[in-house]
């Protein structure tokens, strides 16, 4: 029996990808933090935010509400929740030995072969990827 030992911090592949984020953070938190930011200021009561935002949407006057930072800002948001949408889809794939997989690659051969049996299985893989053979042009 091998005795457990203390994990050991490997620092040989991760210490490059590791500095730059530190210093990636760094550089953020400093800009964050000297960051001047003006007085927030309200908007009108009969201002409607979202008529204004579809007015730039459609490069359309409107004139209730400045809204070129509206637009801006709900652009970004969209990029995010898309990328957020595409990131959950790749995270969410199955994968087989390392390579992704779709549920019917096989064209539902292995489906058919789990659910009929291996004797319920009528050809075989050899001429499965060929049109030749009798219900291929012929009398149907």
């Amino acid at each position: 029996m091998k005795p457990t030992t203390r994990p050991e911090l490997d620092l040989g592949s991760h210490l490059v990808p590791g500095l730059a984020a530190v210093v990636l953070f760094a550089v953020m938190a400093v800009a964050f933090l000297n960051a001047q930011f003006p007085e927030p200021q309200g908007f009108p009561a009969d201002a409607s935010i979202t008529a204004s935002i579809g007015y730039a949407m459609f490069n359309l006057d409107f004139g209730g509400v400045p809204s070129e930072s509206l637009l801006v800002a709900f652009e970004i948001i969209d990029l995010v929740l898309v990328a957020a949408l595409v990131g959950a889809v790749l995270l969410a794939r199955r994968e087989n030995e390392g390579r992704n997989v779709s549920l019917l690659t096989d064209g539902g051969r292995e489906l058919k072969r789990t659910l009929l049996g291996e004797d319920g299985d009528e050809g075989t893989d050899a001429d499965a990827g060929t049109d030749v053979g009798a219900d291929a042009g012929g009398d149907r």
